[in-house]
């Protein structure tokens, strides 16, 4: 197939020759006439030499590279990509267990697929994308998911209403691309899990919290648990089978604070050891007393941008000054970031002015991130977004 091209500006293909799978608009000279949003373009030097085919898109990152090899972009693309994904996820052990049918199968530029996030629950993958290149093949993706995974994926739910480009009015509405799963409950490590799909955040469930929930279930014995931001309970759940005396979850969402109920329930019917709470986090630890001995803090992204950063890095300190005043002595503190914007350098030094401010002997004794099934690609750093400490405080 003959594609459209692009051609970049002298010395401005320097990143693509390491690898780096985004070319940001300034880099272009000029463009073959009749490009539109959403179409699969070659790029080319200043002497017109080949660099890479990927996805045009209008705004700041112009184009996602899907390959450094001048590649037909095909049903035969799409499988090969899909099967080395799906393969990685088997060698980490995640694919064919019992006790675990959740797991993210495509984790955009990690896996050489920029623009694009697959996530498995059970039988249904959900599919969402943050690019319009990959809403246009999003019927031909479908296809070669269902080739790869065979009788693992019967369901495919595309949910990218609110990660598309609202300016490319593509007029986009979630729905099954293919099947249609009445059964909203996936298993993760032996717990179960509502996963909200529907309405959700991401793609109904922070998958990439998974590990880091395995961890907080094995500090949490005779433990009193404080999970704030508690989105769909998942630490909640985590600690209640890890022993902990109490589990109180707080959330500012109401239909958050539900489903963590639900989710509690679904795993320890009629235990009196939860409790949860729809309240600002802010207000609820200002009113709170030292009734914690492990707390977590899980906000949503403080900076999405970064021009929202200072004003994050000081949410970050807030949030973890107020956890610090109240924990108890010989107390356990997850606390995460998950702002692509903020630095593992930059969250941690906010919380390290909270620990001063707070005048308490603080230890670090784990240094968290995102799972193996949400891999970095080593020529893209941005990729790696989750950052978390575990801090013993005195």
């Amino acid at each position: 197939m003959t594609y459209k091209t692009i051609t970049l500006r002298r010395g401005k293909a320097d990143s693509l020759k390491r690898f780096h799978p985004w070319i940001f608009s300034g880099a272009i000279a000029r463009t073959d006439t009749g490009i539109v949003e959403g179409d699969t373009v070659r790029v080319l030097d200043e002497t017109g030499a080949f660099l890479a085919v990927g996805h045009y898109q209008i705004g700041s990152i112009a184009v996602r590279v899907l390959s450094f090899e001048d590649v037909t972009i095909d049903s035969a693309f799409w499988t090969q990509r899909l099967t080395e994904a799906f393969r990685l996820r088997q060698a980490l052990g995640l694919v064919g267990r019992g006790d675990n049918d959740i797991y993210r199968l495509v984790h955009g530029e990690g896996d050489r697929l920029p623009g694009l996030v697959i996530d498995v629950y059970g039988e249904t993958a959900v599919m969402q994308a943050h690019s319009v290149g990959m809403h246009v093949e999003r019927q031909a993706i479908a296809d070669a998911l269902l080739e790869v995974m065979g009788a693992l994926v019967t369901n495919v739910y595309y949910k990218s209403e609110t990660t598309l480009p609202f300016k490319a009015g593509l007029g986009q509405h979630d729905g099954f691309l293919r099947g249609g799963n009445p059964s909203d409950v996936a298993t993760e490590n032996g717990l179960r899990f509502h996963i909200d799909w529907l309405k959700g955040q991401k793609t109904g469930f922070f998958i990439d919290q998974r590990e880091n929930r395995s961890l907080l279930e094995r500090y949490s014995r005779g433990r009193h648990v404080l999970n704030m931001f508690c989105y769909t309970g998942g630490f909640s759940v985590y600690a209640l089978r890890g022993g902990a005396k109490l589990v109180h979850s707080v959330d500012s969402s109401n239909k958050a604070v539900d489903l963590t109920v639900a989710n509690v329930a679904l795993n320890f019917p009629v235990d009196h050891r939860h409790e949860a709470y729809a309240e600002d986090a802010f207000k609820f630890l200002d009113r709170m007393g030292s009734d914690y001995d492990l707390i977590v803090l899980d906000p949503p992204a403080f900076a999405k941008h970064k021009e929202a950063l200072r004003n994050a890095l000081k949410g970050y300190t807030r949030l973890n000054a107020k956890a610090f005043e109240k924990i108890r002595p010989g107390g356990i503190l997850f606390t995460f970031s998950c702002s692509q914007a903020v630095s593992k350098e930059q969250f941690r030094l906010a919380v390290f002015t909270a620990a001063a401010q707070s005048r308490r002997h603080v230890r670090i004794l784990h240094q968290l991130h995102q799972p193996a099934d949400h891999p970095v690609n080593i020529y893209h750093p941005e990729g790696e977004y989750l950052k978390g400490l575990v801090l013993q405080v005195e």
